[in-house]
C-alpha cells in the first residue's frame, strides 16, 4: 500500500471543508451568472410562442401555457421580413470580407515590418475607438450624399468596415505576432517578397485568426443600427436591425411577433458563432501569450 510522502500534512476537516465550500461557492456563481444571461433569450423564446395576453398579463407565467405558430407566418406575410435578413447578410459579408482583407494587410505591416512610428501608429487605431459614431455622423452623411451613395448597401459596409477595422487589426497582429520570424526570414532568403511571405507563410499558420476577424466584422455588421437608419432612406434595401422597428405602431404593438422576428434575427448569427466557435477562441487566444 503507498504510504503518504513524508513531510506532507494530511488536510484537516476544515481545511476540506473550505475547498467544498469554494468550489459550491463557485458552481453557484456560474450557474447564477448563466442564468442571468440565458434568461433573456429564453423569455423572447416564451413571449414568441405563447399569446399575446399571456405575455401581457401580470405577472406573466413563466412558462408557456399554450403555443401557437401562426405568428411566424404573419410576421413573413405581412411584412418583407426575408427582404430584411437578405439585406443584413449581405452588408455583413460584404463588410466582413472587406475587414479580413485590410487587416491583413495592417496585421502584417504593424506585426513585421519595422518602420519609423510603427508604435504611434498603432496607438492611434487605438484612440479611434474611443470616438463616439454618432460624432462623425452628420460629416459622413453629408459627404455621402455628396458622393451620391446614399441608399447604396456597399457604401453602407465601408462605413462599419472603417469603425470596426482598428479592432480586427489588432487581433490579427496578436496572432501574427505568433509566427517566428526565422521562419519569415527563411522565407525571404528563399526569395519570397512580402506578398508571398502573407500568402504562403502567415496565412496558413494563422488561420484560426483570420476566423475569428471575420466572424467579429461579421456581427458587428449584422448588429448595425445607426449608420443604416441614417443612410438607407428605401424600403427595399432595409435592413433587419431598421426593418424590425418598423413593426410597432401606435395603436397597437404584436408582441408575439416582434419577438419571432427578434428571436430570427438573433438565432442566424449564433448558428454561424456555434459553426465557428472552434476556430474563434483559438483565434482570439492565439496571441495573448508568445513563447
Amino acid at each position: 500500500m503507498a504510504s503518504r510522502p513524508t513531510g506532507t500534512p494530511k488536510p484537516t476537516k476544515t481545511a476540506l471543508f473550505g475547498q467544498r465550500l469554494q468550489r459550491l461557492a463557485l458552481y453557484v456563481t456560474v450557474f447564477g451568472v448563466s442564468l442571468i444571461t440565458i434568461f433573456p433569450v429564453y423569455w423572447m423564446a416564451v413571449s414568441t410562442f405563447q399569446p399575446n395576453q399571456y405575455t401581457m398579463h401580470f405577472p406573466p407565467p413563466l412558462f408557456p401555457k399554450e403555443i401557437i405558430l401562426t405568428q411566424f407566418a404573419e410576421l413573413f406575410g405581412h411584412h418583407p421580413v426575408a427582404l430584411w435578413l437578405r439585406n443584413s447578410f449581405l452588408i455583413a459579408v460584404m463588410t466582413m470580407l472587406l475587414c479580413t482583407a485590410l487587416s491583413v494587410l495592417g496585421a502584417y505591416t504593424l506585426s513585421s515590418l519595422r518602420w519609423k512610428g510603427r508604435s504611434i501608429f498603432g496607438l492611434f487605431l487605438l484612440i479611434t475607438q474611443m470616438l463616439p459614431e454618432i460624432l462623425v455622423l452628420i460629416p459622413i452623411y453629408i459627404i455621402y450624399r455628396r458622393l451620391g451613395m446614399l441608399n447604396d448597401l456597399p457604401a453602407l459596409s465601408l462605413i462599419n468596415g472603417a469603425f470596426i477595422l482598428p479592432i480586427c487589426i489588432w487581433i490579427l497582429k496578436g496572432v501574427f505576432d505568433t509566427v517566428p520570424g526565422e521562419v519569415l526570414d527563411a522565407a525571404v532568403v528563399d526569395g519570397c517578397n512580402d506578398v508571398n511571405v502573407v500568402w504562403r507563410i502567415i496565412l496558413p499558420l494563422t488561420a484560426p485568426g483570420m476566423v475569428a476577424v471575420a466572424v467579429v466584422s461579421f456581427f458587428f455588421a449584422w448588429n448595425e443600427y445607426l449608420y443604416a437608419s441614417i443612410l438607407l432612406g428605401k424600403a427595399e434595401i432595409m435592413p433587419a436591425s431598421v426593418g424590425l422597428t418598423t413593426l410597432k405602431s401606435i395603436a397597437s404593438t404584436p408582441i408575439e411577433q416582434y419577438m419571432a422576428a427578434g428571436l430570427i434575427f438573433s438565432i442566424l448569427p449564433v448558428l454561424f458563432y456555434l459553426t465557428m466557435q472552434r476556430y474563434i477562441v483559438s483565434g482570439l487566444t492565439a496571441g495573448a501569450v508568445k513563447g
